[in-house]
């Protein structure tokens, strides 16, 4: 079944056309806008190059998913298959399935958002012509990780994301921003050499890097041995970029410096390529590998979800100065860690409930994030202490809207029944309930009533967050000092913004200042601008498609069910 009719040819150059247009886009930014075309200046006009481009691939997505037939999810769909490296057998092959889709038009549809944001909001730095382009080939790199069927390009595409977010961190970021993006390029370009060395050994030893044929065959090409290594080697890279604890401590320091868009990049894209390449490659080509390192992944997924919620706990207490976008990046560790225990139990039920986290995650933190990065601006800072102080944020009563947006976002991130986040979590714990054949059940519903513990300590570090930030806490007889006093409101999402620099609002564009004032300005009762038209427009989207998930999760899982059930039986329905 499909929603219309699209000849197989069309469907091929549809997804030709996502892999590719944001990297020509990307150049077409560098260069000087056409007569007709550049707007009222420069920066508007290469701005809306971006808005352009982006919206393109998200239509291009959404006539893509149209297209695919729904009653054949398990089946390689669009696919483009042309030899490209004859002497290594290295092919351009390109095809989606019910697991790839939802993450091809997840991503299409975060970087519009991130585009359309930044056109109003465009954040302090360099050359808006350089941004553009980074956040273009940052997209085609990732929708080329999920559309690519070689393992040597799936490397490619896979690296080909790490020099856009760098300079997104390096550049456009906030403080500490040249220490956050080394150590977010050191720690993933080494786990992506390790990575490198495990596919070549894959590929060498099969004697092919195509993916499909390689899922077919289900390991029986390869030796256990090649097969423990393989998975040791690539489930290194993989778990650098998912992150999984321990090797996760590059994620706070980058989202905290980066700007509001690469954090929503960083959290609701580029995350999800580590745990994809798990269930694309690991999983159907290395059975063997992955049964026997599953319950040292499922322990350390564990042992991330309650790391990551008790380092949250830490940093939303009183006092702790914590700062709000790292407490998410936080968060994050944890999510993931339900999407790694899913992945380690080897069963349907668990991927299709990693899959399903990984789609929700990146709804519900990429909203998150956005909206963290409006409360930033408005008040110059996200340190916690601040926001909730005297003249804190007690959203409820100063922007209301924002306040209620946060609070939805908080409640639908710990897994409240009815919304996206609920699924993922409960499909994981189930899966870790029984896992596969072969694998010790006591310790995996050991795991099971560990994870189930960290889903309280979500709920508690996020209650506590609503709280604090949304009612504020009270103080009427003692005053912040003059350093913890909100700052006059920034231009940008993302810091100060001198006027005239490339980062200032395009002319004409919609807004108004962030912090406003009715009557005189008192230190405890600020006014704030509640949600502007253009910011509605990027997260609402968010909140539809969350809360879709949350009451119609058979719409995901109709897709991911057949594709996953197929891939753990070898290629075979």
């Amino acid at each position: 079944m499909t929603v219309i009719d699209i000849s197989p040819s069309v469907m091929q150059f549809l997804l030709a056309f996502i892999v590719v247009a944001p990297l020509l886009g990307a150049l077409a930014a560098l260069l000087p806008a056409p007569p007709g075309l550049r707007g009222r200046n420069p920066d508007q006009a290469v701005l809306r190059h971006g808005v352009t481009v982006t919206g393109a691939v998200l239509v291009a997505a959404i006539v893509l998913a149209a297209g695919f037939d729904h009653d054949h999810p398990a089946t390689m769909q669009a696919t483009t298959d042309i030899s490209w490296i004859p002497a290594l057998d290295v092919r351009i092959h390109l095809g989606i399935d019910g697991i790839s889709l939802p993450l091809l038009v997840l991503t299409a549809l975060l970087t519009f958002l991130c585009a359309l944001y930044s056109y109003f909001k465009l954040p302090a730095g360099p050359s808006p012509k350089a941004f553009v382009a980074l956040v273009l080939v940052l997209e085609s790199g990732t929708l080329a990780t999920f559309a690519v069927l070689d393992l040597l390009l799936f490397f490619l595409a896979f690296e080909m994301v790490l020099i856009p977010m760098y300079f997104l961190i390096a550049r456009w970021g906030g403080d500490q921003r040249q220490a956050a993006a080394w150590k977010f390029i050191l720690y993933t370009l080494l786990g992506s050499v390790v990575m490198l060395l495990g596919l070549l050994l894959i590929g060498l030893k099969s004697g092919t890097f195509d993916m499909v044929a390689l899922a077919t065959d289900n390991g029986r090409g390869l030796t256990t041995s090649v097969q423990v290594i393989a998975v040791l080697a690539i489930g290194l890279g993989l778990a650098v970029k998912t992150p999984m604890w321990p090797l996760h401590s590059w994620l706070p320091d980058a989202h905290t410096a980066a700007p509001t868009v690469g954090s929503v990049l960083l959290a609701g894209v580029l995350l999800k390529m580590g745990t994809y390449g798990f269930v694309r490659i690991l999983l159907p080509v290395a059975p063997d590998g992955m049964r026997t390192f599953a319950p040292y992944l499922a322990a350390f997924a564990v042992v991330g979800i309650v790391y990551g919620s008790l380092a949250c706990l830490a940093l939303a207490r009183t006092g702790a100065k914590g700062d709000l976008k790292r407490l998410i990046a936080y968060s994050s560790v944890g999510h993931m860690g339900f999407v790694l225990l899913g992945i380690a139990t080897m069963t349907p039920t668990g991927v299709n409930g990693a899959l399903f986290a990984n789609i929700a995650h990146g709804l519900i933190t990429g909203l998150l994030f956005f909206l963290v990065g409006a409360v930033k601006d408005r008040y110059g800072t996200a340190d916690l202490d601040t926001l909730a102080g005297a003249t804190g944020a007690a959203l409820y009563g100063r922007a209301p809207r924002l306040g209620a947006l946060l609070a939805f976002a908080a409640v639908a991130s710990l897994g409240l029944p009815g919304l996206a986040g609920f699924w993922g979590e409960m499909l994981t714990l189930f899966g870790a309930y029984s896992p596969a054949e072969g694998l010790s059940r006591p310790a995996f519903r050991t795991y099971m009533a560990v994870g189930a513990f960290g889903t309280l300590l979500t709920a508690a570090y996020m209650l506590i967050v609503v709280r604090r930030v949304c009612m504020g806490e009270h103080a009427p007889h003692s005053r912040l000092s003059p350093d913890e006093q909100p700052q006059q409101a920034p231009r940008t999402a993302d810091g100060p913004q001198p006027s005239g620099t490339a980062g200032s609002q395009p002319s004409g564009a919609a807004g108004s200042p962030s912090l406003e004032t009715a009557g005189p300005r008192t230190a405890t009762t600020p006014q704030l601008a509640d949600i502007h038209p253009y910011e509605a427009a990027a997260w609402t989207p968010l909140v539809a498609l969350t809360v879709l998930a949350g009451l119609w999760p058979a719409v995901l899982l109709g897709l991911t069910d057949p594709a996953v059930q197929q891939l753990l039986a070898g290629g075979k329905s």
